[in-house]
């Protein structure tokens, strides 16, 4: 049978698509420029942090953006992101550990490296704030959110210290033995058979 598809039908639909295409590439396009303005304006406080001068770091100096400002200008780019992590690192190192937080959960990047320092620097703010059980859970999520040989068994190791001075042996054994089959060349693991021994002791 004919088809009875309305021509202009054909047409609008065709005329969507392009549309959809053109919206696209506009909101891809002013996303790259605002990318490249938040790259510079995050530039001033990236050297501020370096220099470990946190607060200019985080709130500015009255002539560029400090991180608190770019993330609030930038926030769905990758600069506004970035700016998100380094705000929680400024705050963690002034003392305010429940801003860090904040911070740094909005951080949600997926690079091997700083996506398992942010949920770790979480579990450093929560030991801070004397909330070991939270500390301990974002330790775990960072072991586990990138296998590499320098988050991988940093976390894995400060989970399993946490879990012993919680007295939860159990847990800590387990993580020790992970980090001793997983990582055996690492820092972490140089005592780690001693640790294993220890806590196999206080399960008896």
């Amino acid at each position: 049978p004919r088809s009875t598809v309305c021509p202009y039908t054909t047409l609008f639909r065709s005329a969507s698509i392009l549309i959809l295409a053109g919206i696209i590439w506009g909101v891809k396009a002013l996303n790259d420029k605002k990318n490249a303005n938040a790259s510079k304006e995050i530039f001033t406080a990236q050297k501020y942090f370096e220099k470990e001068m946190y607060e200019e770091a985080l709130v500015g100096d009255g002539n560029y953006m400090g991180f608190t400002e770019v993330y609030d200008s930038y926030s769905s780019t990758k600069t506004g992101k970035l700016a998100a992590y380094y705000a929680g690192i400024s705050n963690m190192k002034l003392g305010h550990y429940e801003e860090a937080i904040d911070y740094l959960k909005k951080f949600n990047g997926n690079d091997e490296i700083l996506a398992p320092m942010a949920l770790g620097a979480i579990g450093d703010c929560y030991m801070e704030l004397d909330d070991m059980n939270s500390a301990v859970s974002y330790y775990e999520k960072a072991a586990n959110k990138s296998k590499n040989e320098f988050t991988g068994p940093l976390f894995l190791n400060k989970a399993a210290m946490t879990y012993e001075i919680m007295g939860n042996y159990a847990e800590a054994l387990k993580c020790y033995k992970a980090l001793k089959a997983d990582y055996p060349l690492s820092n972490e693991a140089y005592e780690v058979s001693k640790n294993i021994a220890n806590m196999e002791e206080k399960l008896k």
